[in-house]
């Protein structure tokens, strides 16, 4: 027998009812926000998430998928933000009217250890706004994430904000933490090392417990934004305040990628062990002219679908069946069932959802099956229905069943039905 590779897993008929619910809710609330799909390649030229995603971040050291074919070297996208700014830039997206808002959802690759809700392929969705930096807009993005996990059930929710600035800030902050950090250079971790020189921002983001430890006294770049940066975070808060979404100023929070600028957040819940981030993401104003596009400011978020699928499974969120049966249609011999055949085609060209015994058992069988379904109504036809051309109908829910004459029964469906 041969496995799915590690990392990857099937999601079987039972599990993808739950999909399909998230994602209505998902394509729901983009409608009523405006904004419209975007859907990119799977696999895009290495440099892109080179220059895009920065090559000091974990994902573009350690964890693209890539691979050369015919001197070409791709990779797996490992997230979308890049993918949907180099669509944008492509096709002159940004001379259409302003604020551009798109989303995307779909399959990313990151090699990581695989864990309860990290997979080496995953499902994300993201939202993208370019083309304004007024601080509304960034207020707008983490309310809908709010909005939609409420409307998901998810409860215990925590928002924690930060802002890491702009690169006039980020300059002085650069500085003030390598005096910080020059004393205990050697101490730290091997990618904080990496990081020391090229971004050193990061290493506020490390995990490791002994580079929290030494760096609990580093200068927060919160405690040295320029005033623009100042001035636009402050007005942020304001928006969330006056929309009554609480939060947490993290001033650890950078996130893990090189584009960010000004607002970064995530939105954490603890169901599933320790708290958990189910949403991240924050404002990206120079990744558009990064990638060769003019200058335009951009915001957005993304959220892995399986973390919040156990999230929704650990607070015991009820998802509704997304299945459903209208009529199971019961024969015996081959001439009921080419009858019910019949009645079948018709009522699924008037989009009922509609199935029929194919293995030729026994009414009895044929019976469990339609109540294993949960069909409304049950089209039965025997030996004495043929020879009377009269159906028996039977609604599942009440036990009641009325006779009616073959030529009526798809009319009396769908007046019971609609």
């Amino acid at each position: 027998m041969i496995n799915a590779p590690r990392g990857t897993y099937d999601v079987l008929p039972t599990e993808t009812s739950k999909w399909q619910y998230i994602e209505g809710k998902i394509r729901d609330w983009c409608n009523r926000y405006q904004f419209q799909e975007i859907r990119t390649p799977i696999f895009e030229y290495t440099q892109l998430f080179q220059r895009g995603v920065g090559d000091t971040t974990d994902i573009v050291q350690k964890e693209m998928y890539t691979f050369t074919i015919h001197e070409d070297s791709l990779t797996l996208r490992p997230e979308g933000t890049a993918s949907t700014v180099r669509a944008v830039i492509k096709h002159k997206l940004y001379a259409q009217p302003q604020p551009l808002k798109l989303y995307y959802m779909g399959p990313m690759f990151r090699y990581e250890r695989p864990q309860a809700g990290r997979n080496r392929q995953f499902t994300q969705f993201g939202l993208e706004v370019l083309g304004t930096e007024h601080p509304s807009i960034d207020a707008e993005v983490i309310v809908f994430a709010y909005q939609l996990f409420s409307d998901l059930g998810l409860k215990n929710l925590k928002l924690d904000i930060n802002s890491v600035g702009c690169p006039k800030c980020r300059k002085d902050h650069k500085e003030k933490m390598m005096q910080s950090l020059s004393l205990i250079r050697q101490d730290l971790c091997k990618d904080c090392d990496t990081r020391f020189e090229k971004n050193p921002l990061r290493i506020l983001d490390c995990k490791n417990e002994t580079c929290k430890e030494l760096t609990k006294d580093a200068p927060m770049l919160i405690n040295h934004l320029c005033e623009d940066c100042n001035d636009h975070y402050s007005k942020v808060k304001t928006y969330l305040q006056a929309l009554q979404i609480p939060f947490n100023e993290n001033p650890r929070l950078v996130r893990g990628l090189d584009y960010y600028t000004q607002t970064a957040f995530e939105i954490m819940e603890d169901s599933i062990g320790a708290m958990s981030t189910i949403c991240g993401g924050g404002r990206y104003n120079g990744l558009v002219e990064q990638l060769g596009g003019p200058a335009t400011p951009g915001i957005g978020f993304a959220i892995g679908l399986e973390r919040l699928l156990l999230a929704m499974e650990a607070q015991k969120v009820e998802i509704p069946t997304m299945n459903h049966t209208d009529v199971y249609a019961v024969s015996l011999g081959q001439d009921a069932d080419v009858i019910c055949s019949q009645w079948v085609f018709e009522l699924r060209n008037k989009g009922l959802s509609i199935e029929k015994d194919y293995l030729s058992r026994s009414m009895k069988a044929q019976l469990k099956a339609a109540d294993r379904l949960k069909a409304k109504h049950v089209i039965i036809v025997g030996e004495t229905e043929l020879e009377t051309r009269v159906a028996i109908i039977r609604n599942m829910e009440t036990s009641e069943q009325q006779s009616i004459p073959f030529e009526k029964v798809v009319d009396y469906i769908l007046g019971g039905i609609q």
